[in-house]
């Protein structure tokens, strides 16, 4: 026991610096912003802040491109096609020649009604001078009244052969000017339909060639009849804003890249196709450089109503199934809890939500995972989402558009 009293009094002191020196450490690790007694912090989830706002609800349609004007270039006049004036696959002026027809004979059908017409001018002045020549006579009883009124018959009638020969001559010149072949409208012209050497316009209007007019171009969309009767009870009832009219549209190409010019809705049609109970839709797009196609295959969005006081929240943040839709939210006590939202819709790789949310509410977008592993009523801690990027410090809580703009960071549906 002697012997142990020296080591105990050395020991003493050793242990008791120790103690303070864990106490330390534990102060330090608290005013560091850990949990009382070392715990672990708080685990830390991206949120977006909700903002309810008027959304656009935008329809994807299939739709096919369609000249906004065509033309067929035939031949109205007979004979043997001489010369193509153009060269195929471009663009054409309306009024420019394309083809030149033989027009011997209807160069001999003018010089004939020329010919028929002055011979007609000169029977008319034959009776016309025969008629003033029998007036004073009749006056004086020399000649009979019947001689009279038969010169002036004859008269009247060479007038009536003067102007069919007329027309006759303005008709040989019409034929004779549709041996030049012109384009009707201005667009792009296809192939010749003929070659050189071809006898065309014997009986019917033979076909020469195709101009299409590509600027701008018609997209004829088909929608489901059954759609189309939803968004008008939908209207009807309040739930929705009819878009206004004159909406534009986007036009997504066959490679899923969307094209740069937006489209313009015209009309819709009156009445269902009965055979595949689809109902039209058309709308314009620009296509001044020519690289869309009459016939091409096109997918459509399309604004067609509004939703109030909705929101769009990324796809990732909703969890679907058949019990419903449903989003975690984080209360002012940092406490997660689902909750049950309807979804109307779906925008850009956003869901529009209707209902089941208030304004300010924070919605859990990343860290899901993270709350699987914790107790039940675990805290945690909300930070701005930005598509999985780390806040600025003093960054504001990121929010849902309420526009219609898709949120930050998330990608278009293509």
């Amino acid at each position: 026991m002697a012997e142990l009293r020296p080591r105990l009094a050395f020991a003493l002191p050793v242990l008791l610096t120790l103690v303070l020196a864990a106490c330390g450490k534990d102060d330090k690790a608290a005013a560091a912003g850990g949990a009382p007694g070392g715990g672990m912090p708080p685990p830390e989830v991206g949120v977006v802040t909700v903002r309810p706002g008027d959304v656009g609800l935008v329809t994807e349609l299939p739709g096919r491109l369609e000249a906004s004007r065509v033309a067929q270039v035939r031949a109205r006049a007979a004979g043997i096609v001489q010369q193509r004036l153009f060269r195929e696959g471009s663009d054409v002026k309306a009024g420019q020649p394309l083809f030149r027809i033989d027009p011997s004979t209807l160069q001999a059908a003018e010089a004939t009604a020329k010919a028929t017409l002055a011979r007609a001018q000169a029977n008319l002045g034959q009776a016309k001078a025969l008629a003033e020549r029998y007036k004073p006579l009749v006056e004086a009883n020399a000649i009979s009244k019947q001689e009279y009124a038969n010169a002036v018959a004859s008269a009247q009638a060479a007038e009536a052969e003067v102007a069919a020969a007329q027309a006759g001559v303005k008709t040989a010149q019409i034929n004779l000017n549709y041996a030049l072949v012109t384009a009707p409208i201005s667009g792009r012209i296809g192939r010749a339909l003929v070659t050189e050497g071809a006898l065309v316009g014997q009986g019917e209007a033979t076909p020469l060639a195709l101009i299409q007019q590509v600027h701008p171009l018609y997209v004829n969309i088909s929608q489901s009849s059954t759609e189309v009767l939803n968004l008008r009870r939908a209207v009807a009832e309040g739930r929705l804003k009819r878009a206004g009219d004159g909406a534009t549209a986007k036009v997504i190409l066959e490679d899923n890249s969307e094209y740069p010019q937006p489209a313009r809705v015209l009309f819709s049609d009156l009445q269902v196709d009965p055979t595949s109970g689809q109902v039209q839709l058309r709308a314009e797009v620009p296509n001044p450089q020519g690289f869309l196609l009459p016939g091409m295959y096109v997918r459509v969005r399309l604004e067609q109503a509004k939703a109030s006081n909705a929101i769009l929240l990324p796809q990732q943040s909703v969890t679907r199934s058949n019990q419903g839709d449903t989003v975690l939210v984080v209360d002012a006590q940092g406490k997660v809890a689902p909750r049950q939202v309807k979804v109307n819709g779906e925008q850009e790789g956003s869901w529009i939500v209707t209902e089941g949310l208030k304004a300010g509410e924070q919605v859990v977008v990343d860290g899901t995972m993270k709350l699987q592993m914790l107790p039940p009523g675990t805290p945690v801690k909300p930070v701005p989402w930005n598509n999985g990027a780390p806040a600025a410090a003093g960054a504001k809580p990121a929010s849902a558009p309420a526009s219609g703009a898709k949120p930050a960071g998330s990608a278009a549906k293509s």
